[in-house]
């Protein structure tokens, strides 16, 4: 089987890029054919078809408004990504392509490309991108369901892209002028790495064509040692949405006085330490450093305020042995099985997070049962072994209707 990989990033920018390096690998392990279309940048792994890949695009600047109206337009569909597809798929003739995050810098253009040559087209849901046009489902910070019923004006109305009205329109623009396209309609099989995803993409497309397959994490690479130094642990954005303000707040009024560690940056970063004990927050971390903070943390927390899908650090923590502490929003309760693998409290909720991450640090026993547990679970429902089962049943599936 020979199979396109169409993503705007070819390094490890973020989960979704994860995902598809992990499939990436298994295809090549297992004797299959792979084909790269990507963005040119200078972080980019080595890739046979570089030659291919689009310009590099940075929609963040622009030479004055000429360039400014061209990066914009080229946001909505660009014509250099389809005609580099097509000479690239009338060079290779793949079976199947398979995008993952196409946004902006590809565009889901490419996705009638393909289809007009011949090929089918799988995505992956990374994001809510067809079913909102700022791809999170935040509006002022706040979780939105409002363009689920279709009506992509809700995003233009209420400036939803970072209150800009010339942005908000611009993403606005990008909603109807594909959806007028049908580029998503034409799509032969979407994966949704979570039921929560699923349901909300269902209001777009037919559910029979959505197909579930959470990520999946190679529990032979990952496994901890046992250890437990007694903090608890925070890994991600630090960003509204993450809910790590909530979270110190919660240790601020906790009673136990268990330590907590918060590892990232973002936005926040500047105001957090100056309102709350600098020394919690540690900065960004990788390779083993990362490895051995997440081996050694007692609890894990992911307090997110917005609509997570399958996030990769629940998987992680849980690999680890560890409990997991997580918000009831988007996938995460599919994830964490409460009262088991670890504990769920309702998101935002400063008190309930308090309550349960008490309960959790005053007992090393109830951290060693959940967290065997969810090592347990972890194997058995989200291994790479059975992503990549899963995944083959959709290619095999999606080609069989061709």
């Amino acid at each position: 089987m020979k199979i396109l990989f169409a993503n705007k990033f070819f390094f490890r920018n973020g989960g979704s890029e994860t995902v598809m390096f992990q499939e990436r690998d298994y295809l090549l392990g297992a004797g299959h054919e792979v084909v790269d279309f990507s963005m040119q940048d200078e972080r980019n792994f080595p890739s046979p078809n570089a030659a291919s890949f689009v310009s590099r695009q940075d929609y963040r600047s622009g030479a004055g408004k000429l360039g400014k109206l061209k990066s914009a337009l080229s946001l909505i569909h660009s014509g250099e990504a389809v005609d580099r597809i097509s000479a690239l798929i009338r060079e290779t003739r793949p079976d199947l392509v398979h995008c993952h995050n196409i946004y902006h810098q590809l565009t889901p253009s490419i996705i009638g490309a393909a289809k007009k040559l011949g090929v089918p087209v799988v995505l992956t849901l990374h994001d809510y991108k067809p079913v909102c046009p700022t791809y999170n489902r935040l509006r002022n910070d706040e979780p939105c369901s409002d363009c689920l019923d279709g009506n992509f004006s809700h995003v233009l109305r209420n400036r939803c892209a970072d209150g800009s009205l010339g942005k908000s329109a611009l993403l606005y623009a990008e909603a109807v002028v594909q959806r007028a396209k049908g580029s998503y309609e034409k799509v032969d099989a979407f994966i949704a790495p979570s039921r929560f995803m699923q349901e909300s993409i269902a209001h777009r497309v037919q559910q029979d064509r959505i197909s579930l397959l959470y990520n999946g994490i190679d529990t032979n690479e990952v496994r901890g040692s046992g250890a437990d130094d007694g903090y608890v642990l925070f890994l991600g954005r630090l960003s509204r949405e993450k809910g790590v303000e909530t979270l110190l707040k919660a240790h601020a009024k906790a009673s136990g006085g268990w330590r907590l560690v918060v590892a990232g940056t973002g936005p926040l970063s500047d105001n957090l330490k100056s309102q709350y004990n600098p020394s919690i927050l540690v900065g960004y971390l990788a390779g083993d450093a990362l490895k051995e903070m997440i081996d050694r943390a007692a609890v894990v927390v992911v307090p997110s305020e917005w609509y997570e899908n399958c996030p990769m650090s629940v998987l992680e923590a849980m690999a680890y042995g560890k409990p997991v502490v997580g918000s009831r929003m988007g996938g995460i309760p599919e994830l964490v099985e409460d009262g088991k693998t670890g504990l769920l409290f309702d998101a935002g909720n400063v008190n309930q997070l308090t309550s349960v991450l008490d309960r959790l640090m005053s007992s090393a026993e109830l951290r060693q049962q959940m967290g065997m547990a969810g090592r347990q679970r972890v194997e058995s429902a989200f291994s790479l072994d059975s992503h990549n089962t899963g995944l083959m049943d959709i290619y095999k599936t999606t080609l069989g209707r061709q």
